[in-house]
């Protein structure tokens, strides 16, 4: 009797000793699910963050003002990638041309577009394109590539 109650003794030591080693096994491999799941969700927020600032944040934008000399005004715009500079001041009544050369062969930047004028531009690579803006109104006035996905701003004072 002595002998049997030894062994079921023996036998529920192990088995407590087995539970206590799972569940602690279990709580080890929750909190690293739980931490884990940390790291994603920041990770995610920082991604997300990242692409808020990069599509709806400001940024500093290259401005150009247009010396005038002879009653006339004109800037250049370098097309690679974007448009440099992004921002063009004209004074306001005083003719103004703006020369794009494009250097990028990438077909989104292939022309310019101002809405604004009604002007829908091609811009052959490597060749200068004259655009004349009209400076009778003030204001501000937008350009973007043929897809709308690159921007610059004509402003008029």
């Amino acid at each position: 009797m002595a002998i049997l109650f030894c062994k079921m003794f023996l036998l529920t030591n192990v088995n407590v000793r087995y539970n206590i080693n799972l569940s602690i096994t279990v709580v080890n491999r929750n909190e690293g699910m739980i931490l884990t799941k940390i790291i994603v969700l920041i990770a995610g927020l920082a991604i997300i963050g990242f692409m808020v600032w990069w599509f709806f944040g400001k940024h500093e934008v290259a401005e150009v003002s247009a010396d005038v000399s002879d009653n006339s005004q004109s800037i250049d715009v370098e097309v690679n990638g974007g448009y440099s500079p992004e921002t063009v001041v004209l004074k306001q009544g005083v003719p103004a041309i703006l020369n794009f050369t494009r250097k990028d062969k990438s077909s989104c930047l292939d022309r310019v577009v101002f809405s604004d004028f009604g002007i829908n531009q091609a811009l052959p690579i490597n060749e200068e394109q004259q655009i004349e803006i009209d400076t009778t109104k003030p204001g501000e006035y937008q350009w973007a590539c043929g897809m709308d996905m690159f921007h610059g701003k004509v402003i008029v004072k």
